[in-house]
C-alpha cells in the first residue's frame, strides 16, 4: 500500500471523530455475539441492547433472573474476554 494511504479499518480504529460510531458498533457486537458466547442461554435470556457498557437482558423466568444475577461478574468477564477488551461493566436483567 502506498505510504500516504491508510486502510479503512485503520482510519475507523484511530480517528477520534469516529469514537461515537465505534462505541455503537462495539455495543451492537455484544448483542449480536451473545449466543455465540452463551449458547446455553438461548432459551433463557434475550439480549435487548447495550448502552454505556451496560448490557440489558430480558429474562422472563424469575428463577433464571436470580441465577443470572449471581453469575453477572463471570458473564461480564467472559464477554470482555471474547472481545479482548472491556465492552461491558454491568448486566441489567429485566422481566
Amino acid at each position: 500500500m502506498h505510504n500516504g494511504f491508510k486502510s479503512l479499518k485503520e482510519v475507523f480504529k484511530r480517528e477520534r471523530s469516529l469514537a461515537g460510531i465505534r462505541e455503537i458498533v462495539d455495543s451492537s457486537d455484544v448483542v449480536v455475539d451473545f449466543y455465540k458466547i452463551f449458547p446455553n442461554l438461548e432459551k433463557v435470556a434475550i439480549p435487548q441492547n447495550c448502552e454505556k457498557k451496560v448490557l440489558k437482558l430480558k429474562v422472563e423466568n424469575p428463577s433464571w433472573r436470580n441465577e443470572l444475577r449471581f453469575m453477572e461478574s463471570e458473564m461480564i468477564e467472559k464477554i470482555n474476554n471474547h472481545f479482548n477488551e472491556k465492552r461491558i461493566n454491568q448486566i441489567r436483567l429485566v422481566g
